[in-house]
């Protein structure tokens, strides 16, 4: 991984960190799925009534199995392909426009050390948490 990108990603984490930020990211073709299947299945067993119970049974079902597991937000940023750390790596260096660090902790401490960059910072990921990986968000348990 190129060190710039290292570096943004090492401050994405460590600001999520900080904000104690948690996602699920959602998976709703299962939902759909099962939700679609039950009421298959309950019309091919009860007809009409069937269908709105398999259906009802089903959507409770797939909302439950979709529902997501809230996992701490540093470790999803880091379990993210190359690709997708390029597109969150764009979206930071946006808001951090000119702004010349050396390291990952040089650029965490002038982050850290601006409360309105640090929210921009804050903002732009979770931008591109809902956006591109369509999670729900979490704050502070």
């Amino acid at each position: 991984m190129a060190p710039r990108i290292d570096d943004v990603m090492r401050l994405c984490c460590e600001i999520s960190a900080h904000d104690q930020i948690k996602v699920a990211v959602k998976n709703s073709t299962k939902g759909a799925m099962v939700a679609g299947g039950t009421a298959f299945v309950g019309g091919m067993l009860g007809g009409p009534a069937g269908i709105a119970v398999g259906g009802a049974v089903g959507g409770l079902l797939g909302s439950w199995l979709t529902s997501g597991q809230f996992r701490p937000l540093p470790q999803i940023l880091m379990e993210l392909p190359p690709n997708q750390q390029q597109k969150i790596y764009n979206d930071v260096v946006a808001v951090l426009g000119n702004l010349d660090w050396t390291d990952a902790a040089q650029l965490i401490a002038l982050v850290m050390g601006n409360a309105t960059l640090q929210q921009q910072v804050t903002a732009a990921i979770l931008s591109y948490v809902t956006k591109e990986l369509r999670a729900e968000v979490r704050y502070r348990d």
